[in-house]
């Protein structure tokens, strides 16, 4: 299941300055994940962008774990 989500998640230079977007749509990962850490709902975010499905919004998710699956993390200095 994980990997047909991740099928939702397009890269494209022409779209959002290639940031990952949900299925082509100008709706990139990164908002979606803001607004779900912000403390919105999957039904509250649906009801804002009726073209997304609850399956982009677990897809979103999915990506969002993958880039923080790695083998070690270094803090970056400001």
């Amino acid at each position: 299941m994980k990997n047909s989500l991740l099928k939702r998640i397009t890269l494209d230079p022409n779209i959002c300055h290639g940031k990952p977007c949900i299925r082509g749509l100008r709706y990139p990962v990164e908002s979606m994940l803001e607004l779900l850490s912000a403390g919105m709902s999957i039904d509250e975010i649906l009801a804002d962008y009726e073209d997304l499905e609850r399956e982009d919004i677990f897809a979103a998710l999915v990506f969002a774990t993958r880039l923080t699956q790695v083998k070690s993390v270094h803090q970056i200095v400001p």
